[in-house]
């Protein structure tokens, strides 16, 4: 949730475009699969919906089940690679997210930023400058070190080739 939260604000605040979230959580709440979407746009968003994403992120199994494994073939995917087993029909990049949080940056809790800095850097859908204001601005003083630092280690994981589905 965080994550979709930063990116719409990196969108309109400093890269100049229109933006809407919105979040669904399972009745499971904690633990649970839970979404949340992002349109950016650089023309006013007139329907804040998305019922068919053309790009999904997603860092769990039962993530993948509800939400992943019907994505469009034309759609592209990352996916975290230590926590989602299947595979999509459509172009993915395997994002060890939640492997380089624990053991490069020493923290599991900031996954979801490395998950965005490969985001940002596999389709530019925002600029590097504009995660990086909106990171600053979104984080817990005292751990915008660490979250810059797990925005890069992103960077370098998103410079890598989607695969094609099988």
């Amino acid at each position: 949730m965080l994550a979709a939260v930063i990116l719409g604000r990196a969108a309109v605040m400093y890269d100049g475009k229109y933006a809407v979230q919105t979040q669904v959580y399972g009745p499971e709440a904690r633990g649970g699969a839970s979404m949340a979407a992002v349109v950016i746009d650089t023309v006013p968003i007139l329907y804040p919906k998305v019922s068919d994403p053309d790009l999904l992120v997603i860092m769990s199994q039962e993530g993948f089940e509800k939400y992943g494994a019907g994505a469009r073939r034309d759609a592209r995917m990352l996916v975290d690679s230590g926590l989602v087993l299947s595979r999509p029909g459509c172009p993915y990049l395997e994002v060890p997210a939640t492997d380089d949080a624990r053991t490069v940056l020493k923290k599991v809790i900031v996954a979801n930023i490395v998950m965005l800095g490969a985001l940002v850097e596999a389709t530019g859908v925002v600029s590097r400058e504009a995660i990086e204001r909106a990171v600053l601005d979104s984080v817990p003083k005292g751990t915008e070190e660490l979250n810059l630092g797990a925005l890069r280690q992103g960077y370098i994981r998103g410079g890598e080739a989607f695969h094609e589905a099988a």
